[in-house]
């Protein structure tokens, strides 16, 4: 069997996926696809990686959990989605790692599927935005006390990947950056669900309709109906070139106010989050969904 399972992480859409992967669970079910509700496994799968701490995966517990979260008697690709996997966002960076859990939990996981093939989704999102919203979510007095003292500068998605891939070597990562969400959404979905590449599916603008105009999609879905032969590529073009005049300004802007931060240091912390994301893209056995 094929394990999916999307990590999130915090406030990168997560909810938003979960939504448009359960629209598209009657079509993802014709191809062999199960998409379980989430009320179905999340607390189970949290328990489960709780008690695998002190003691190994007992023989069946793989096949437990999966005649509890499914209906289908067989599924060929299971997709699962849990943003607090590697907990929640209170105590989701230590010592300037963000999801320091992630490498451990996903260890177990690789030991519980032991026979499955894994696979992990994660979005990523700039450590400039990421941690102060964070940080809303935690009884933290400030970013300095949330992290520890560490220096912003040093948090780095690469860490938390390269080790995650380190525990687990035959778990497979696709990442994007939520940033690029609403250009990508539909392959996102696609990818999760191993759709072909073009192939249709239910809700693949549900993104970008929260982040332009009702003018602005009125138009691009017409546009879009007068050149349908048009490809991928082609169409985040058109989708950038619409977002460019179309776009909900105060959806796409976020107005930064942390305590000890000057502007100076967002877009530095901004331009090595750019770096990292080209350090990502060099790990082994990682993949990149980019515009």
């Amino acid at each position: 069997m094929q394990l999916v399972l999307h990590t999130g992480a915090h406030f990168t859409e997560e909810e938003r996926l979960m939504k448009c992967l359960l629209r598209n669970a009657t079509l993802f079910r014709q191809r062999g696809v199960a998409v379980p509700g989430p009320s179905k496994y999340r607390k189970l799968l949290k328990d489960i990686l709780n008690a695998l701490q002190t003691a190994p995966a007992s023989e069946g517990a793989r096949d437990v959990l999966l005649d509890a979260i499914l209906d289908e008697d067989e599924a060929e690709r299971v997709i699962l989605s849990h943003p607090h996997i590697f907990g929640a966002p209170r105590g989701a960076v230590h010592q300037g790692m963000i999801f320091h859990t992630g490498p451990e939990r996903m260890r177990k996981i690789s030991e519980l599927f032991a026979h499955d093939e894994i696979e992990m989704f994660m979005a990523i999102r700039n450590p400039a935005t990421l941690l102060p919203a964070m940080l809303e979510q935690t009884p933290k007095a400030d970013i300095v006390s949330y992290l520890g003292g560490i220096d912003p500068r040093l948090v780095r998605w690469s860490d938390t990947i390269a080790a995650i891939r380190e525990a687990a070597p035959r778990v497979t990562i696709t990442v994007w950056c939520n940033e690029d969400a609403p250009l990508i959404w539909a392959q996102i979905i696609r990818e999760m669900a191993g759709l072909e590449h073009g192939e249709k599916i239910t809700g693949g603008f549900d993104l970008l309709s929260s982040i332009m105009t009702e003018e602005g999609m009125k138009r691009f879905r017409a546009y879009l109906k007068s050149h349908p032969t048009m490809v991928e590529v082609q169409k985040r073009r058109v989708i950038a070139a619409f977002l460019d005049k179309f776009a909900i300004e105060d959806e796409i802007e976020e107005e930064l106010d942390v305590y000890g931060w000057t502007e100076d240091l967002i877009d530095e912390i901004t331009d090595i989050y750019d770096e990292d994301v080209f350090a990502i893209q060099r790990i082994p056995g990682v993949t990149m969904i980019t515009p």
